[in-house]
């Protein structure tokens, strides 16, 4: 039986590749899915605490992360789709200039 230590530990897991993946690679894309992965990971860590202790709240809160979550992944992929149309890559060193 899958008990409430193993959903902390894959939820642990998850993080630490999305934290590895937001620090070591440089394209753009691969960051933001890191970031969405890091997201994801402390839902299923709130759905699995909110169940061992039998309380809904952590099940409704994680529906409002799944809704900013969706919010960040439009801005964020519109973000990156303009970038790519000014600089021509998704390299993230090629992107060091500020304008104002």
């Amino acid at each position: 039986m899958i008990g409430f230590t193993h959903y902390l530990m894959l939820a642990a897991l998850m993080f630490t590749i999305g934290v590895i993946g937001v620090l070591i690679r440089r394209n753009l894309i691969v960051i933001f899915m890191s970031i969405e992965l890091m997201l994801n990971s402390v839902n299923l860590a709130l759905v699995s605490v909110s169940k061992y202790i039998q309380n809904v709240d952590g099940q409704i809160f994680v529906f409002f992360v799944i809704t900013v979550a969706a919010a960040e992944a439009a801005v964020g992929l519109a973000i990156i789709i303009s970038l790519f149309r000014l600089k021509q890559s998704m390299h993230i060193d090629e992107m060091n200039e500020l304008k104002g």
